[in-house]
């Protein structure tokens, strides 16, 4: 983190920083709001191989007892119509995850 006064603040061990893209991720900040949900009991990031972006954020994440939670989040631009309108159809018919 960078302060206005120009000092930086490295929140996260250098080997936990995520590399996506040339931008760097601090593991330890996302880990941070995953955390804050009341269903997490714990989380874990890190970061997976990722062909286009060199690696992505990957999180595992433990429920408290008795939590439910989506099993699959997937990010990416949603299928849509001309008008703007999101097309559930096309993502019933994909795999999680894709």
């Amino acid at each position: 983190m960078r302060h206005p006064d120009g000092y930086i603040e490295l929140r996260d061990r250098l080997k936990d920083v995520i590399i996506s893209g040339g931008e760097n991720i601090a593991s330890v900040e996302v880990e941070q709001v995953i955390a804050d949900h009341p269903a997490v009991l714990e989380v874990a990031m890190v970061a997976v191989p990722d062909d286009h972006w060199g690696e992505v954020p990957a999180a595992y994440v433990t429920l408290k007892e008795g939590a439910s939670a989506p099993r699959s989040v997937t990010f990416g631009d949603l299928p849509k119509t001309s008008t703007g309108k999101i097309q559930k159809y096309v993502l019933r018919g994909r795999p999680p995850g894709e």
